[in-house]
């Protein structure tokens, strides 16, 4: 017989595991680590599961979870030492999107992790300034400035006629 709260556990994490490994992967860029993201996330969630499942919202508790152990990872020493690589992207012959997309992402995995969980938790998962902040630990002031900082990175970064015609801003 399974224990009522662990199927509880099981339930929840077979339903938001597709969602939680999109999340990560935007936040670090690598299939790879986004699966050791959610790996650990998903640990933390089973061990704290009594609080996680009083929570109001489980999914954004979740979400707070990976993002949490993401910035925990960045924090590490071994992280800023090795920089793990799949094979590089195949670009020849690729669509004006690909190319796009390669270029943004490039410039998004350049920022500091902070900014760039900022910027996934703003406009990739849609969420409001104080619901970041939540999910930050921070200010909703910190948010605003951290948003700002990274937008005007990635409009540096990027090529002048991405963000100038509307594209990218």
């Amino acid at each position: 017989m399974v224990d009522p709260r662990e199927q509880a556990y099981r339930e929840f994490a077979q339903g938001h595991l597709p969602g939680l490994h999109r999340l990560a992967y935007v936040l670090c860029q690598d299939w790879h680590r986004a699966d050791d993201l959610v790996q650990g996330a998903l640990l933390q969630l089973y061990v704290h599961w009594d609080k996680a499942s009083a929570a109001t919202d489980r999914a954004a508790y979740a979400r707070t979870v990976l993002v949490r152990v993401f910035l925990n990872e960045r924090r590490t020493s071994w992280s800023r030492r090795v920089v793990l690589v799949d094979s590089p992207p195949e670009l020849a012959g690729a669509s004006p999107e690909v190319e796009d997309s390669v270029t943004l992402r490039t410039a998004l995995a350049a920022l500091p992790p902070r900014q760039r969980a900022v910027l996934v938790l703003r406009f990739y998962t849609d969420l409001s300034v104080d619901q970041t902040a939540d999910a930050l630990s921070c200010s909703p002031g910190t948010v605003k400035s951290q948003t700002s900082k990274a937008l005007a990175t990635l409009r540096r970064a990027l090529p002048e006629s991405e963000h100038t015609n509307g594209r990218w801003s």
